[in-house]
């Protein structure tokens, strides 16, 4: 084509400088735009002096040849876009073969490019699924192999080297290279990995752990969290490699022995995941006080790190004493916001005795107290507002008057915003109806009161105070019996205990309802010139001319063996406020009955010399 551009030129349709540009052009087929990105270059016309160029979402782009030169860049045929544009199955082919696909992608960017850049080329074209694993595959096996420089921070980029270099003399340079202690340990950690695929594990664990020793004894007053980690990377690497415990070193027991040492800042300064090594380390160092240092940890510390301590905890049998160090702390509002933002992540049924309405007490208070630690205060602040079930579970049990207390500390609490707090209250009255008059400062018609007798309003508060005291915490119990039966997923006794749980939340939720709205009544004096509650009626049954005397008491005082009716019921209501003489229709047994009113009657007509409270 370089002919028929020089053509062009002393023709005059493009200029004699633009021809070695556009013979490379041709020649690569495609080209980058630094607007439009990878293009193909489908013709070329030297009657019109343009190419046509597909571009991402501008397929068949006319393009003089002038400015083709100017703006365009080639892309060699071997580059792995312009694979891609011309034979994309056979790039495809080549993701099998992850090293000769990875050399082509590093050679088309001079020899390195970043994970981000690898994956941005690849995804999703070529790996159509999955990249993760292919990725992770392709590491192990570029580790491995001497031409390839595996970075241990992502943001570096991978590099392809035409001189091979095994991979012990590669991760012995990168140890020798490394300054301080801690990128030390993180090489140590890559050498751990892969120490099988080395040529001579003995001799390179020998001498990294050689190097390591005078680092640790110098770190471990000042850093003693590093020197800890170093410790642990030296032994497990000692062991990996088969090697014989060495003579007068540092060991884990000397960190902790030193004086001064701070159990939780040294630990809460190594890595979260080296979190349950350190505190194993820890109890086997101090096998009499472990317990205790543990224990008073948990309420200074990160919830990440509350959690292994609590499973070491655990797993050494002392659930008892963990849930009495948390009831400690919740009861006396002294609980840390880390701590309960654990305790609320992991709230299970081993704490179902704890788990209450003074769980979220503790909160506010933490929160309150923390409101100044943004870090603090809005961790826990921000699961609260995720958590949806959270206040529902923790109110399930609550009396009623309890969560009352709970919704008024809720509307004055200064840690949540109003929109917030509207959201968190909208929870409570949802678990709770009883509570939305107290939300909301006004009654609805479905909340207007209900008359019941002082008898009635005391049996059904000790039907209430039994629901709460006795059969929930007897329920709660056998669920959590029976959840450590083990498999849930057949687990019957497990499933019938918390449908069990279901049926006891419900006759709550309608106790809690009812009692909120009953207004105790002593009936006593009622007015007697027309019928209301308090009052016993003589009506004549004007079919059967037989008559009949209706008791009209409380909403809970129905007794039709007795006569006495509940003045929500159709025969009473059907008689409220009728005098003497009126007649009146109602239903009765399924039928029509009518009725004329003989005589009206006070229930009572003296007041009790006491009254219950």
């Amino acid at each position: 084509m370089k002919a028929e551009f020089e053509k062009l030129a002393a023709a005059g349709k493009i200029e004699g400088r633009h021809v070695p540009a556009l013979a490379q052009l041709a020649e690569a087929g495609c080209c980058t735009h630094r607007s439009w990105g990878f293009g193909r270059i489908k013709t070329v016309d030297t009657v019109f002096a343009r190419f046509t160029i597909d571009f991402p979402g501008k397929p068949g782009h006319p393009m003089d040849l002038a400015f083709a030169a100017e703006s365009l860049k080639p892309v060699p045929k071997d580059h792995i876009l312009a694979r891609k544009a011309t034979d994309l199955d056979a790039v495809r082919h080549l993701a099998a073969h992850h090293l000769d696909l990875i050399k082509i992608v590093l050679n088309s960017f001079g020899g390195k490019a970043t994970t981000d850049q690898i994956q941005q080329v690849l995804v999703p074209d070529v790996i159509t699924e999955d990249w993760k694993k292919w990725w992770e595959t392709t590491k192990r096996e570029m580790k491995k192999d001497g031409h390839f420089i595996v970075p241990i921070k992502k943001t570096d980029p991978v590099v392809y080297q035409v001189q091979e270099t095994s991979l012990q003399d590669r991760l012995l340079a990168d140890f020798r290279k490394a300054k301080g202690l801690k990128a030390r340990v993180v090489v140590v950690s890559e050498i751990i990995k892969v120490i099988a695929d080395l040529k001579d594990q003995a001799a390179a664990a020998t001498e990294v752990i050689n190097s390591l020793n005078p680092d640790i004894v110098s770190y471990q007053r000042t850093q003693p969290g590093v020197a800890l980690e170093a410790i642990f990377a030296r032994d497990e690497l000692r062991e990996a490699a088969g090697l014989q415990t060495g003579t007068m070193e540092i060991s884990v027991a000397s960190v902790w022995a030193q004086e001064g040492i701070k159990f939780g800042p040294l630990i809460e300064s190594i890595p979260a995941a080296k979190h349950h090594r350190a505190l194993e380390s820890f109890k086997a160092a101090n096998p009499d006080r472990w317990v205790e240092v543990f224990r008073t940890a948990l309420n200074f510390t990160s919830a990440k790190l509350v959690k292994e301590i609590a499973s070491v905890l655990v797993g050494n049998g002392k659930l008892d004493l963990l849930k009495e160090t948390l009831a400690k702390h919740i009861n006396q509002h002294s609980a840390s916001t880390e701590l309960l933002l654990w305790f609320g992540r992991e709230r299970n049924e081993d704490f179902v005795d704890i788990l209450g309405p003074e769980v979220f007490r503790a909160m506010m208070t933490a929160m309150e107290r923390d409101q100044f630690n943004e870090k603090r205060s809005n961790r826990l602040r921000d699961f609260i507002l995720e958590d949806q079930a959270l206040i529902a579970e923790l109110t399930a049990t609550a009396d009623i008057e309890v969560v009352k207390d709970l919704t008024r500390a809720l509307k004055l609490s200064p840690v949540f915003d109003d929109m917030d707090k509207r959201s968190l209250l909208a929870r409570l009255v949802k678990a709770h109806p009883a509570v939305q008059s107290l939300v909301s400062g006004e009654q609805t018609k479905q909340d207007a009161g209900l008359l019941v007798s002082w008898e009635s309003l005391e049996r059904r508060r000790k039907e209430y105070e039994e629901l709460v005291q006795k059969k929930i915490p007897a329920n709660s119990k056998e669920i959590a019996i029976a959840r450590s039966y083990g498999d849930l997923r057949e687990n019957h006794e497990y499933k019938a205990a918390k449908e069990m749980q279901k049926i006891l939340m419900r006759q709550k939720e309608d106790l809690e309802a009812a009692l909120t709205r009953a207004r105790g009544q002593d009936f006593a004096n009622a007015r007697t010139d027309v019928v209301g509650a308090g009052t016993v009626v003589v009506a004549t049954d004007l079919t059967t001319s037989q008559t009949e005397t209706f008791t009209i008491l409380g909403a809970w005082d129905s007794d039709p063996d007795r006569g006495i009716i509940s003045y929500l019921t159709p025969i009473a209501m059907a008689l409220v406020n009728r005098k003497v003489g009126d007649e009146v229709e109602f239903e009765l047994h399924g039928g029509k009955r009518r009725h004329r009113i003989e005589k009206i009657e006070a229930w009572k007509t003296e007041v009790p010399a006491a009254q219950p409270a």
